[in-house]
C-alpha cells in the first residue's frame, strides 16, 4: 500500500478512484503485487512532483474540461525541424504566442536509435530526451516557459512498442526469459502464421509481414511496424506498470498532455 508519509492531497485523490483502479487492474491481471507496484510508482511520482505542477494539478481538478474548450488552438511540429533543439525552441516562444497557441504538440523526442527510428517512434529510453535534441532539464525548462506563456505541451507517447535497442529488448536478446515476456516471442511460425492469416500489415511494401526473426534469440518477434520496433506485451502487468511510470516521469517534467500512439 501507499506510504502514509505522502500528504493528504495524493491520498485523497487515490482514495476517490481506488475502487475503480482496483477493479479494472485486477480484472485484467489478477495480480495484487503488480497493482501495489503501480500505486507505489504513483506515490513516488507525486512526492517528486515540483510544487508549481502540484499547483497546476489543483487548477485542473477545479476545471476538468479545460482541454475541451473551443478556444484551444495548437500547432504540431518536430523540434529539430522547427528550432534545432529544445533550448532553441524555448527562445521561439514569443513567435508561438503571436500565433495565439494554447497548446504545442511536439513529435517524438525521447532517446532513439540513429538513423533507424521511424521519425522518433522507435524509442530506446522512455525516460530520457534524445541527446540530439537536448536534455531532460531542457524539456522541463521549455514546459515552464510555455506555461508562463499560457501554452500547454503535448507529447506523443509511443505505447505500442520499443526500439529493438531498448534495454528490455537487449536483455531479451541476451536470453533473459523475464524480458522476453515483455514482448511477443515465438520459437516457431505456428502462432505467427495464424496471426498473419487475418491481420493486415501496416507497411506491406516497406516492411512486409508482422513478425521478424531475431538471430540472437532464435525466435520470431511481433513487429507490427518495422523490424526495429518490437511490440510490447501488455498481458504482462510489469510492462504496463513500467510504461505508466515513464508517463508519470514525463508529467513531472511538465508535459501536460500525452497523445497515446499506436494502441
Amino acid at each position: 500500500m501507499v506510504s502514509a508519509a505522502i500528504d493528504n492531497t495524493f491520498g485523497n485523490r487515490l482514495a476517490r478512484h481506488h475502487d475503480e483502479l482496483d477493479q479494472l487492474f485486477m480484472s485484467l491481471y489478477d495480480d495484487r503485487a503488480a497493482l501495489e507496484d503501480l500505486e507505489q510508482a504513483m506515490a513516488a511520482a507525486y512526492e517528486a512532483r515540483p510544487d508549481d505542477l502540484k499547483k497546476l494539478d489543483k487548477q485542473r481538478e477545479a476545471d476538468p474540461d479545460w482541454y475541451k474548450r473551443g478556444t484551444m488552438f495548437g500547432m504540431t511540429m518536430y523540434t529539430d525541424l522547427f528550432a534545432g533543439s529544445l533550448r532553441k525552441l524555448a527562445n521561439r516562444i514569443p513567435y508561438l504566442e503571436e500565433q495565439h497557441l494554447t497548446y504545442l504538440h511536439l513529435m517524438p523526442l525521447l532517446k532513439m536509435p540513429h538513423p533507424q527510428n521511424d521519425g522518433g517512434y522507435a524509442v530506446e529510453d522512455f525516460n530520457t530526451v534524445d541527446p540530439t535534441l537536448g536534455t531532460n532539464h531542457d524539456l522541463a525548462n521549455l514546459t515552464k516557459k510555455l506555461r508562463a506563456a499560457g501554452i500547454s505541451l503535448c507529447l506523443d507517447f509511443v505505447m505500442n512498442h520499443t526500439a529493438s535497442t531498448h534495454e528490455w529488448a537487449m536483455k531479451a536478446k541476451a536470453g533473459d526469459p523475464e524480458y522476453q515476456d515483455y514482448y511477443f516471442c515465438y520459437d516457431d511460425r505456428i502462432i505467427p502464421d495464424e496471426y498473419e492469416r487475418t491481420t493486415p500489415q501496416v507497411f506491406p511494401n516497406t516492411a512486409p509481414g508482422n513478425f521478424s526473426w531475431c538471430d540472437e534469440m532464435h525466435k520470431w518477434v511481433l513487429t507490427s511496424f518495422y523490424p526495429f520496433q518490437w511490440d510490447l506485451n501488455y498481458r504482462n502487468p510489469k510492462v504496463l506498470v513500467a510504461m505508466l511510470t515513464s508517463a508519470l516521469n514525463l508529467a513531472n517534467l511538465g508535459v501536460e498532455v500525452l497523445r497515446i500512439d499506436a494502441v
